[in-house]
This record gives structure tokens, C-alpha cells and sequence, in this order.
């Protein structure tokens, strides 16, 4: 019947909407957020996107150290939910190595099963996406090597240090990060879902974080689930034919 088609319909569409990825296209720095498959104590951290420098009269920067909130290399989430779900970090600033550096063979493989070329379209990650974290403002370049995260009553805080020495931006200087990295704290750590960064803060643009409580998705797990929706949907498809077929029963 049409009802159940368009019922059945309805159910995969939807399913298959929430496994998409999240939108890659705005300009906007993103970060997408895993459990790593290879430590529990670890989560894999992918950054994607560009953005821009929309003001500022004088030249800001990133630091390569610190331990406090600062605009100018730092976002805060206050009106848009909670970064942190559990061990709320007070002024802690966390190593973030690159992937390829460490011994996660999973992850590796993972991500870079899913870079164009790499044979699995399920999710797609940029052809850098495996590279050391890096991130370039105007014609300037760095490593992000720390983390720096933040709870206090104004709302959770992220900010990037870099490697080197600092890195000098300036209004209308454009942004844009690559790679993936591997920090010591483990999924449970963060709350799931997508946030973005309160207007105005950090000055060289803002930020999406996604993060997602489960692992990257194998195609195996794609192609089970379109399975069980595909028999629900037959098996729905039969139930509303059964149905038509009754002939109609005259009350007494």
C-alpha cells in the first residue's frame, strides 16, 4: 500500500541521512571527533575546513604555549551546549600527536581506507586527512601540538598551541587546517553531537566539533543496517498488502 511504501521509504531515507557525514562544504573549520579504535584511553581528531579572519585592526596570533583563555587562539561553546561530559578539564592544555606518529594501525587504516582513492565511500575523509595536524592562516604555517581545554561557568572552552614559534594573523587573513591527530583522553570524556563556537571568538574564525561516540563505521556495519531496514520494509510491505486484500467484514 502507499502507506507502508511511503512509511518504508521514510524509515531508510532517514537511516541513511543519520549515517552521512557531517557537512564539509561551509566555509568553517571543522573538527570531527572519534573513539580510537586501537585505545580506549584515546580519541582520533580530524580537522577539516577553511575559514577567514573577519576583523581586527592589529595583528593577533597563535601561541605555542599557555594556559589560559584567550580569543585570539581559543573558542568558547557557552551558548550552545557542553564539549565535556565527564573529567571537566580546568586550564589543561594535552599533547595531540599525529597520527602516522603513533602506533594506532586502525586508525591509520581507517582513515585512510576512506581518503578519495582509498576503496570505501561510506564516509569520505580530504586526501590530507591523514598528514600531521597543521594549520595555515595568511602564508604562514604550523604544526597544532597541544590542546588546550577548559570548564569554568562562562561555558567549555577549545583552543589549538602550536609548534615553533607563535603565528601572526591579521583582519581578512584566511584560515584553513589539514590532518589527524591522537590525544590521550578518552571518548567518554566529551559529549556527543555537534557544537559550534560562539560567535566573535577566536579571531581568525570559528569552529564546528562533532563528536561521535561511535567509531568510524565499517561498510560491513552500512551494509547490515540497510539489510534490517530493507527486510523491515519488506516485511511492513507484505502487512499492509495482507491488509488490502481482507475483504471488509459487515457488522451484525
Amino acid at each position: 500500500g502507499r502507506k507502508g511504501l511511503a512509511l518504508g521509504a521514510f524509515v531508510v531515507a532517514a537511516t541513511l541521512l543519520a549515517l552521512a557525514p557531517p557537512e564539509q562544504s561551509q566555509a568553517q573549520l571543522i573538527i570531527n571527533v572519534y573513539p580510537s579504535q586501537d585505545h580506549t584511553n584515546q580519541t582520533l581528531w580530524i580537522f577539516s575546513g577553511n575559514s577567514f579572519n573577519p576583523s581586527g585592526s592589529v595583528p593577533w596570533e597563535l601561541r605555542t604555549s599557555g594556559s589560559t583563555y584567550q580569543n585570539r587562539d581559543t573558542w568558547r561553546f557557552a551558548s550552545n551546549g557542553n564539549l565535556y561530559d565527564a573529567n571537566n578539564p580546568s586550564s589543561q592544555t594535552l599533547s595531540l600527536s599525529s597520527l602516522l606518529s603513533s602506533t594506532n594501525s586502525k586508525d591509520i587504516d581507517s582513515v585512510r581506507k576512506r581518503i578519495p582513492g582509498g576503496g570505501r565511500t561510506n564516509i569520505t575523509f580530504a586526501a590530507n586527512a591523514t598528514n600531521t595536524p597543521t594549520i595555515t592562516i595568511g602564508s604562514g604555517s604550523r604544526t597544532i601540538a597541544n590542546l588546550f581545554m577548559h570548564n569554568d561557568s562562562f561555558g567549555d572552552a577549545l583552543g589549538i598551541r602550536v609548534s615553533g614559534s607563535n603565528l601572526s594573523y591579521s583582519a581578512n587573513d584566511s584560515s584553513a587546517w589539514t590532518g589527524a591527530g591522537i590525544l590521550n583522553k578518552p571518548i567518554g570524556d566529551f559529549h556527543a553531537g555537534t557544537l559550534n563556537s560562539n560567535s566573535g571568538n577566536p579571531r581568525f574564525g570559528s569552529v564546528r566539533v562533532v563528536v561521535n561516540s561511535a567509531f568510524i563505521p565499517e561498510p560491513e556495519e552500512y551494509a547490515l543496517i540497510f539489510g534490517l531496514f530493507a527486510l523491515g520494509f519488506a516485511i511492513l510491505r507484505r502487512h499492509w498488502q495482507k491488509r488490502q486484500q481482507q475483504p471488509a467484514t459487515i457488522g451484525s
